[in-house]
């Protein structure tokens, strides 16, 4: 049997509940610890605008806790398909694959294949939906895996903020660094390529930016075999997300579109944003420039 494994920040559609383990990522704010998939998200985004002089860190999950679910999986005669959150943005994905690596050293008929996503978020979990996919119907763990990276070079996640106060904060700025001298009136529409938060537009107010984000993925879904997967997702007051998605984005794709909330992990590192994921039928030009093959280590 394959186990599929990932974090807290993965979101996965709910079709697929029961069919994965999830190892979650803290958040650590005035002296106390939270479980990012324990807590009360809404409560969380309500005070989150005040958060922007304080903002809380975050942890990745325990070795011992990588360590029981994969000595679990090696003691059943399971092998494991783990995808975690881009490596640039955590160092979860480093603690599995070393861990993973241990557990094989004491069990040498453990096999693995872990996946950095260079991603996170729905861009994270529609590609191990991918993945759960090829596992259902059979397939072997390395050929799941490839689904898992086809996913990843065919899924996109767009989004817009208010402020880079939070990512700058955070260190996950990385691409996005160009913009730090010009804050005033910028809404930039932000992407994750290779793993890192990037710069696709600038423009001066949300409205905008929520147009330009449609008009890129109508053009992905143009160019790649159209939409497989979407979500609109927000952190922060979900009501533009909710008014959004029934106005632009359910008329294109024809079907009720889901509203959810971004992991709050994710969100204490992004702030107050509105977004969309998508899944497309073909691979999007230039979403992993590199070659996807180093994203993956096999046993």
């Amino acid at each position: 049997m394959i186990r599929v494994v990932t974090d807290s920040v993965a979101n996965i559609p709910s079709a697929y509940d029961g069919q994965y383990q999830k190892l979650t990522l803290f958040i650590n704010h005035n002296g106390k610890e939270y479980a990012d998939d324990e807590m009360n998200v809404e409560f969380f985004y309500n005070k989150i605008e005040q958060m922007a002089d304080d903002i809380p860190t975050s942890s990745q999950p325990s070795v011992a806790d990588f360590k029981k679910v994969f000595e679990d999986a090696a003691l059943a005669g399971d092998s494991v398909l783990g995808v975690f959150i881009s490596s640039q943005l955590s160092g979860t994905y480093e603690s599995a694959l070393r861990t993973a690596r241990e557990v094989e050293a004491a069990h040498a008929d453990f096999r693995f294949a872990l996946i950095d996503s260079a991603s996170c978020g729905v861009d994270e979990g529609f590609p191990i939906s991918d993945g759960i996919d090829a596992i259902n119907l059979g397939r072997p763990l390395s050929h799941c895996a490839q689904k898992v990276l086809l996913g990843m070079q065919s899924s996109r996640y767009l989004f817009t903020i208010n402020s880079l106060k939070f990512l700058q904060a955070g260190g996950r700025i990385g691409k996005a660094s160009s913009l730090l001298g010009n804050l005033v009136h910028i809404n930039p529409v932000l992407s994750l390529t290779d793993g890192y938060v990037n710069v696709i537009n600038k423009v001066r107010t949300v409205r905008r930016a929520c147009a330009k984000i449609v008009d890129l993925m109508k053009k992905d879904a143009g160019l790649s075999g159209g939409i497989k997967r979407i979500v609109v997702q927000y952190i922060g007051d979900p009501k533009p997300a909710e008014d959004w998605a029934k106005a632009e984005i359910e008329p294109f794709v024809g079907h009720t579109v889901e509203v959810k909330p971004v992991s709050p992990v994710i969100g204490l590192h992004v702030g107050p944003a509105i977004g969309i994921g998508y899944e497309c039928n073909a691979p999007i030009a230039h979403k992993i420039t590199g070659n996807v093959q180093d994203r993956l280590s096999l046993s």
